[in-house]
C-alpha cells in the first residue's frame, strides 16, 4: 500500500530557510534561528555542550525537572556548577538572580527554564534577563513549554540561547525544534574546544554548514513530515494571530485554577499565585489524605483523551495537572477534566460542587 506522504519531493533547503524564517519571525528576533531535527531535548543539550565547558561558572536555576537536567549536562561539561534551587510551587526572582551574582562575580552562564509543564510555575524572564545583562553572562532559555502561551522574545529579554518545540501550546509536531542563537553565542561555541563537531548534537555543524553558507545546501535529509508539520502549525498561527492563541491559552488557566477552586473536595492550586502560574498547564495539589496518582487514573477512566497527568516521581502523590495547550486549551477539555476530577473526588466521599465548577470555568473564560 502507499500513501500519498510517502511519495513527496524532498525538502528544499529553500523551503527550509523560509520556515527558519517564519519562526524568527514568530519569536520576533533578528538572531540566527536554526531548526534541529529532533525533539526539544536535541538543542536543549547541543547548546549547553557547545557553550559550556571546563573555564564556565554556570548558574542553573532550577524550578522544576529540567532545571534539575541542565545542571547534570553542565557538570558533565566541566563547568562549575551553582544551583539556585526554588520550591516548586513558586517562581524565581530577579533579585535572587543578583543575589547569586553578588556571592559569585564569577558566573558567566545562566540556564533557565521559562515556563515548567511538569510543575505549572512560569519565571519572569523579561527581569531575570536584566539581571543578567547586568552581569554580562551568556542567558540560556528553555522556552519550549511557553512559546505560543506566552510571549518569548529573546532579543527584547537579552537571551542568547532560546530553545522551543512546537508540541505544547503551538499545537505541533514533537520531531524538529529550534534554537535562537546570539553572535556571542556563536562566539563563545567557536573558542570552545569542547564544543561537538561533526555530530549530531552540533551546533557549530549548523553555523559553518548552513548559516555561514547562506542556507544553500542542508547537513543531512531533513525530517520532511515533521518540517511541514511545523510549518502548519506556524501557518495557522500566523492566521490566528499569536496574541489570540496566548490569549486563549491564559484563559485556559485562569478557569482552570478558578474551577478548582469553586469544585472543592480539598483541590487548591499547586503554584500559590495566579502570576507565576504557568498559562500553559495548571497543576493542583490533591487533598490530604488522597493520592493524585490513583485519583487522576480514576478521572481518566471515565474518558481516557483527557490531558489530566499526575505529578512525576515524588510529586505523583500529590500533583494533578491538567495540560490544557494546543487544542485543549478550550472550554469544553477544561470542563471535562473538572468534571472527571470532582466525579473522582465525591466517589471518596469528599464533598464537590460541579455547577459551581461549571459556573467559575464560564465566568472567568476570557
Amino acid at each position: 500500500m502507499t500513501h500519498p506522504f510517502l511519495d513527496l519531493p524532498p525538502l528544499s533547503a529553500a523551503r527550509f530557510a523560509s520556515i527558519e524564517d517564519r519562526v524568527a519571525r514568530l519569536l520576533g528576533t533578528e538572531q540566527d534561528v536554526v531548526i534541529m531535527q529532533g525533539e526539544a531535548l536535541l538543542p536543549l543539550e547541543g547548546a549547553i555542550r557547545a557553550a559550556a565547558g571546563p573555564g564556565t561558572v554556570a548558574l542553573n536555576v532550577i524550578t522544576g525537572p529540567y532545571g534539575q537536567t541542565f545542571g547534570n549536562w553542565l557538570r558533565d561539561c566541566g563547568a562549575t556548577v551553582i544551583d539556585l534551587a526554588v520550591p516548586f510551587h513558586t517562581a524565581v526572582t530577579a533579585e535572587q538572580i543578583r543575589a547569586a551574582f553578588a556571592e559569585r562575580p564569577d558566573i558567566d552562564f545562566v540556564s533557565l527554564v521559562h515556563a515548567e509543564a511538569a510543575t505549572g510555575n512560569t519565571n519572569p524572564v523579561a527581569e531575570i534577563g536584566e539581571a543578567v545583562r547586568e552581569q554580562g553572562a551568556l542567558f540560556y532559555l528553555d522556552a519550549v513549554a511557553s512559546i505560543g502561551a506566552e510571549p518569548v522574545l529573546p532579543d527584547a529579554w537579552g537571551v542568547d540561547l532560546c530553545v522551543i518545540g512546537a508540541q505544547k501550546a503551538m499545537g505541533g509536531p514533537a520531531g524538529v525544534s529550534a534554537v535562537s542563537v546570539s553572535e556571542r553565542a556563536w562566539a563563545r561555541m567557536a573558542a570552545n574546544p569542547g564544543a561537538p563537531r561533526r555530530s549530531y548534537l552540533s551546533l557549530l555543524d549548523w553555523k559553518e554548514r548552513w548559516v555561514d553558507g547562506g542556507r544553500k545546501a542542508l547537513l543531512h535529509a531533513p525530517a520532511q513530515l515533521e518540517m511541514l508539520a511545523l510549518e502548519a502549525c506556524v501557518e495557522q498561527i500566523e492566521a490566528v494571530g499569536l496574541d489570540a492563541v496566548m490569549a486563549r491559552h491564559a484563559a485556559a488557566a485562569g478557569a482552570t485554577r478558578a474551577g478548582a477552586v469553586a469544585l472543592g473536595g480539598g483541590l487548591e492550586p499547586y503554584v500559590y499565585e495566579a502570576g507565576e502560574a504557568a498559562p500553559v498547564a495548571t497543576t493542583l495539589r490533591a487533598p490530604a489524605g488522597v493520592v493524585a496518582s490513583e485519583l487522576v487514573a480514576r478521572a481518566l477512566s471515565s474518558d481516557p483523551a483527557l490531558p489530566l497527568a499526575a505529578g512525576g516521581g515524588a510529586l505523583a502523590k500529590e500533583m494533578i495537572r491538567v495540560n490544557h495547550y494546543g487544542v485543549d486549551a478550550a472550554v469544553g477539555v477544561v470542563q471535562g477534566c473538572l468534571a472527571a476530577l470532582g466525579a473522582a473526588l465525591a466517589e471518596k466521599g469528599l464533598t464537590v460542587d460541579l455547577a459551581a465548577a461549571r459556573r467559575a470555568v464560564e465566568n472567568t473564560w476570557w
